[in-house]
């Protein structure tokens, strides 16, 4: 069974909804956590304590960054260490790109992309010198597919999954794993997007099991999960094998006439990294030679 005793966990926007979910199962299981949100955080702390476990509120949005710096450092002086942080908090501007004020653009991002990277990185340091750490960003089918009227929301969720991209990479010899949750659930942001039967199914606890084993010990690192109604399944971002075709004065339409080709899954990989998808362009075009 995965168990969490001995653990800390900061849960961001855990107030309601999905952070709530999370919050309390992390609790269940064993963990300390730290219950972060601008509103309601209280409240969930309580229920995680009149159920026996242990908690705290933070009532500290995850844009400011100094606030969240000092709610990590209570932690520490209080609990000794944060193994785990899940970046939850999120808003929904939505708009057609058309009509959006590009201020409710820059604010979908700061509290989604830049909330994240102010939460990680005032945990990061700590995780390096215990050589332990587990992080989940959350991303969104919005980022990975595309959804009308969601361009901000969008582009912040699939950022957060270049973030993890990178720092998974980066935690590696320090034991930290970086994972995406995209998950589908009825929420306080979800309401009127979805019909009503659509919405009793999606639980945000039936979110929570996917979350619970992208923290624990054994978690995977580098990850993008989908979780929604009880159904979980993996995204990745692919690289076909593609074709070499030069720089030659009709390597355009060479481009446009081998289309199919260059986009034939059948022999799709996931490089490792950036620089390692690089190396195989470069690769190609020394076989060519």
């Amino acid at each position: 069974m995965i168990r969490f005793d001995g653990r800390t966990a900061i849960v961001t926007g855990a107030g309601g909804g999905l952070g709530r979910a999370h919050a309390l199962a992390l609790a269940s299981r064993g963990a300390k956590v730290v219950v972060m949100d601008v509103r309601g955080a209280e409240g969930v702390a309580e229920e995680i304590r009149s159920g026996g476990g242990q908690a705290v509120a933070e009532a500290v949005s995850v844009t400011d960054l100094a606030k969240v710096q000092a709610a990590v450092g209570r932690t520490l002086a209080a609990w000794g260490r944060i193994d785990i942080l899940v970046n939850n908090a999120g808003i929904l501007r939505d708009k057609t790109f058309a009509k959006m004020d590009l201020d409710d653009f820059r604010l979908v991002v700061e509290v989604h992309l830049m909330g994240a990277v102010n939460c990680t990185k005032a945990v990061w340091e700590p995780m390096r010198e215990a050589g332990y750490g587990r992080v989940v960003m959350t991303t969104s089918s919005s980022g990975l597919y595309g959804n009308f009227g969601q361009s901000n929301y969008g582009a912040a969720k699939m950022a957060l999954v270049g973030l993890m991209q990178t720092l998974a990479l980066e935690g590696a010899s320090r034991n930290i794993r970086v994972n995406c949750l995209a998950p589908t659930a009825a929420t306080q942001m979800t309401q009127g997007l979805m019909p009503p039967e659509a919405l009793a199914l999606l639980t945000p606890e039936s979110v929570s099991p996917g979350l619970l084993h992208l923290v624990s010990e054994d978690a995977p690192t580098r990850a993008i999960l989908n979780a929604g109604a009880g159904a979980f399944e993996r995204a990745y971002v692919t690289l076909t094998e593609g074709v070499f075709i030069g720089s030659g004065p009709d390597a355009a339409e060479q481009v446009a006439a081998r289309w199919n080709e260059i986009g034939d899954r059948s022999r799709e990989s996931v490089p490792g990294s950036g620089s390692a998808q690089g190396a195989g362009e470069v690769a190609k075009a020394s076989q060519a030679r």
